[in-house]
Formats: structure tokens, C-alpha cells, sequence
């Protein structure tokens, strides 16, 4: 059972009722860095053999769970990860209770109204990453705006920068410089004023009074995944359809359920969803999902956007 910190959950608390009222979702998060809640589906994915994504509450398994699609808080309880983050604080609270060992708090990136982007700067291995992304810089021209630094215990750096709320990015981690990983969306930031194992995450002084500063165009080009042309889509869906088809191909092992969802919430939302399903279902059958798995996923995004049966 955790160990309880009353003091350090109040402060976690505090801290993310404020990061909240910046417009920014959160979670409560362990002193692991992980989200406090366990997931409330972990013992049916554990009997199946697939594993379970801590950070975004869904199964990263193949074909083991055609079954079922991924559940991103459709049934009502607590615990999928960065799909529970609110802005509510009655809901930030009810996240908090049910996790009074929560040390921190994570914030979640992707979202409006600011659609953050994390740039971790990590110093493992040796790594320095700081002089990596300088490089970059000077190699693509582009200049680091001021922006919200958060310090983290290890002595690496966060940066915060918003992007374009039609443009998604994704996670990835080396794939920029190593040393450099990237959240976007699906994924969270640890808030400033939380406490992990390894210690305190705190904003930079010089920084703490900015807001995030928007992402330069030439490095937001290095975060999105290549664009790929071999996957024609449909004509009638548009230049929107293309690129959540491209959105879903890009997935890596481990983000393709959510990927595919995520893609087909916004394409019934935006009433080109029947016709994309074919679309993304081939594009998820190439990134290694079954087409059952791939109908099912699609068929809960569009019970969970209002246009399922």
C-alpha cells in the first residue's frame, strides 16, 4: 500500500488547482512520476497477457484484445491516465481524494486552450541534450522563444510551447536528438511543485511569471511524424481526412489503439467519419492491428462522440 505524504498531496493539490486555473488539465501522480490512479480495467488486461499504458489508461498489446476496444473513461470510473485531466476543480479534487498518497501532479498536453508541447532536455547518459537542441536551432533556424522552464530533479529542464490546435503532436523520446524527448498529445508534463522520488520539480524564477510561448514553425516541422503518400484517402473526406489517416500511421508499438481512436473521435466530430472508416482501418492495419481491433476502436470513437448506432 503507499505511503501516505498528507502535506505533499495538499501541496500537489494546490499546485494543480493554480496550474488549473491557467487553463491547464491535470491528474494526480505518484511519487513513480506515474498517474496515481490505477487503471480500473488492469485485471482484464492482465488475464489476456497484454500490458496496460499507464500514461494514457489503454492496452498496448496486438491482436490479444480484438476483443474490446480501449476505454478512455466511458465507463464512468477513475484511473485512465491523462484521459481522467480536467480543469474542473470539484473534478480535481475528486482525482485527489481518491488518491491521497498523490504526490504531484501531471499536466496534459495537446489540449486546448493551449495545446502544449514538452520538450524534455534530459541529462541521462551523459547526454547534453541542452547543446543538442541549440544545434538543431542553428541548423534549422529557429530561436527557443522565452518560455516556461520547469527544473527537475535530475537537472534536466522542461520547456513548454503551444501549438497550432489543428496540428498534433506526438510522444517520442530520442527521436529529435537523444537526450530530447518530445509530449505532446497523449501525453503529460510533471507539474512544478511536485515531489517524485527523486525530488522536487520546481519552474525556473526567471520563468515563472510567462506564459508558454508558441512553438517556431521550423521546430514544429522536426516534431511531426514524415508525412507518408503510399495510403491514398478518400477524395471526399478532404485534406483533414488525409491527415488523421497520416496522424494514425505514424504509430509506434504502444500509442496505436490510441492513436486510431483519437483520429476517429475528431473525424466524427467532424462529420467525415463514415467516411474515413476504411481509410483508418487500413491505415491501422499497417501499423499492426488487427481489422477487428481496428473496427472496434473505431466503432467506441464513434459511440463516444454521439455518432455510434
Amino acid at each position: 500500500m503507499a505511503t501516505i505524504d498528507r502535506q505533499a498531496t495538499t501541496l500537489a493539490l494546490a499546485h494543480a488547482l493554480s496550474a488549473a486555473e491557467r487553463g491547464l488539465a491535470v491528474i494526480p501522480l505518484s511519487r513513480t512520476k506515474l498517474p496515481a490512479l490505477r487503471s480500473p480495467h488492469r485485471d482484464n488486461a492482465a488475464t489476456v497477457g497484454v500490458a496496460w499504458d499507464a500514461t494514457s489508461g489503454v492496452s498496448t498489446s496486438g491482436a490479444s484484445v480484438a476483443a474490446s476496444a480501449p476505454c478512455h473513461g466511458e465507463c464512468g470510473l477513475l484511473g485512465h491516465g491523462v484521459y481522467d485531466a480536467s480543469t474542473d476543480p470539484a473534478r480535481i479534487r475528486e482525482l485527489f481524494a481518491a488518491a491521497p498518497w498523490a504526490t504531484g501532479y501531471g499536466i496534459a498536453c495537446g489540449l486546448p486552450p493551449h495545446h502544449l508541447i514538452g520538450i524534455d532536455l534530459d541529462t541521462k547518459s551523459g547526454t547534453d541534450s541542452s547543446s543538442a537542441l541549440r544545434e538543431l536551432a542553428l541548423r534549422h533556424l529557429f530561436t527557443i522563444p522565452e518560455t516556461v522552464v520547469v527544473l527537475t530533479p535530475s537537472g534536466g529542464r522542461h520547456l513548454w510551447l503551444t501549438g497550432p490546435p489543428d496540428v498534433v503532436v506526438p510522444n517520442s523520446a530520442g527521436r529529435l536528438a537523444p537526450g530530447i524527448d518530445i509530449r505532446g498529445a497523449g501525453g503529460y508534463l510533471v507539474g512544478p511543485g511536485s515531489r517524485t522520488e527523486h525530488g522536487l520539480y520546481a519552474a525556473a524564477t526567471a520563468t515563472a511569471h510567462l506564459a508558454p510561448a508558441p512553438c517556431p514553425p521550423s521546430l514544429l516541422r522536426l516534431l511531426l511524424p514524415p508525412p507518408r503518400t503510399n495510403h491514398p484517402t478518400p477524395t471526399s473526406t478532404g485534406q483533414h481526412g488525409q491527415g488523421l489517416v497520416q496522424f494514425v500511421l505514424a504509430a509506434h508499438e504502444g500509442q496505436r489503439n490510441t492513436r486510431l481512436f483519437w483520429a476517429a473521435c475528431r473525424a466524427y466530430e467532424n462529420d467525415i467519419g463514415p467516411a474515413l472508416v476504411d481509410a483508418l482501418v487500413e491505415a491501422a492495419l499497417g501499423t499492426g492491428l488487427t481489422e477487428r481491433e481496428a473496427r472496434a476502436t473505431i466503432a467506441s470513437a464513434a459511440r463516444m462522440t454521439g455518432r455510434g448506432a
